[in-house]
């Protein structure tokens, strides 16, 4: 019999990618997963601004960014201006940054919504090429042909249960990226 587990084990790795992939589509509301991918020029090289400084809420649509060495006050506020995606705007008191949250407009949010569309295709076409791999591998197996089909089934099922999986949280995502 081909072990199924394996391949379930990679699936729900692709899974958990999307859903963080997710925590980091803006929705109106601060969350320090927003600035995950800004990276500033510090002490000579780019470093993700979680290595260099605390990031947390303050509020509802605010974000407080607590630099390690405050020197390195200003180069984290242009990386964060220079991102264009983020549309943010922070302003610094020479100790801490903070970065107002402006509520989304209906375009914008629009625009989100096909962002995150575009992060499902990419989660779905991760479970189809796990499955085109598992299947080589029950082609290479000396299995019976029954065993090779009841194998290709259960990972057909799978895929089926993950991708519904995907949709459910992208279709939650969605509600809240709408939701005024």
């Amino acid at each position: 019999m081909f072990d199924t587990d394996g391949v379930k084990a990679k699936m729900n790795a692709s899974v958990e990618h999307f859903k963080e992939e997710l925590k980091k589509v803006r929705t109106g509301r601060a969350h320090p997963d927003m600035l995950a991918n800004v990276r500033a020029e510090v002490y000579g090289q780019m470093i993700p601004l979680n290595q260099i400084a605390n990031v947390t809420i303050q509020g509802a649509s605010m974000l407080l960014i607590t630099p390690y060495d405050v020197a390195n006050i200003a180069k984290i506020s242009s990386a964060i201006r220079a991102d264009q995606s983020l549309g943010l705007n922070p302003s610094d008191d020479g100790r801490v940054i903070r970065v107002p949250v402006p509520p989304l407009t209906e375009e914008r949010r629009r625009e989100i919504v096909k962002t995150a569309s575009g992060k499902v295709e990419e989660a779905k076409i991760q479970l189809r090429n796990i499955r085109e791999d598992a299947r080589k591998d029950i082609k290479a197996a000396e299995l019976a042909e029954d065993a090779k089909k009841r194998a290709e089934k259960a990972i057909d099922d799978m895929i089926r249960d993950f991708n519904t999986s995907i949709d459910k949280l992208f279709a939650e995502k969605e509600v809240e990226i709408m939701k005024i």
